[in-house]
């Protein structure tokens, strides 16, 4: 079984950029509830978990997929926090972090062992995609509705949808690190 000491030290360096203990308690308590929903047993085999069944993901696994896009939307925001002379709007740094490391909390019940060495789709990933699933398990850790924003919407389920630009920053982050992949398997990414 996978603990809440284990996603601790999994996501130690992200984690410990949440100022809100109560905010870092209940993004690890998402983790390890979708683990534990999802059947994920050891952290070698969410290690070995690939963070999309759409494309080759070329060796990328999920908890580096997640690591990437935390970092990237970081990355993005403290960008403009340097660059512009004045901010136009507030980035909540807290919030970006822990949505980063939450927005795709729902492929853990979404993808799942095929018990031939791959993966596949699981009966609850086709039931609903990710950020509905993952946003459920969030609001059962008790994060607030603007978390809650940032995996509803960081996907196509967020087109047209009010959005807390956290969740803009995550849904660039998170393009950025699956459309090269994309392209590398269409033979369209010039290297």
């Amino acid at each position: 079984m996978i603990t809440e000491n284990d996603i601790s030290a999994l996501f130690k360096e992200q984690l410990d950029m949440i100022r809100d203990d109560g905010i870092r308690d209940m993004v690890v308590k998402a983790w390890q509830l979708g683990c534990t929903r999802g059947g994920w047993k050891s952290l070698d085999d969410l290690l070995k978990m690939p963070f999309t069944l759409l494309t080759e993901t070329h060796g990328v696994n999920f908890v580096e997929h997640t690591i990437a896009v935390t970092e990237g939307a970081r990355g993005l925001a403290l960008a403009q926090v340097k660059a512009y002379g004045k901010m136009p709007y507030s980035v909540d740094m807290d919030r970006l972090i822990a949505g980063g490391l939450l927005h795709d909390v729902g492929k853990l019940l979404e993808i799942e062992p095929d018990g031939a060495g791959g993966y596949r789709k699981s009966r609850s990933g086709k039931c609903m995609r990710h950020p509905i699933s993952g946003t459920v398990i969030a609001a059962e850790a008790g994060l607030p509705d603007e978390y809650l924003n940032m995996i509803a919407c960081h996907a196509k389920e967020g087109e047209g949808r009010p959005q807390v630009v956290e969740t803009i920053l995550i849904h660039q982050a998170d393009f950025a690190t699956f459309d090269p992949l994309v392209q590398k398997s269409k033979g369209l990414l010039i290297e």
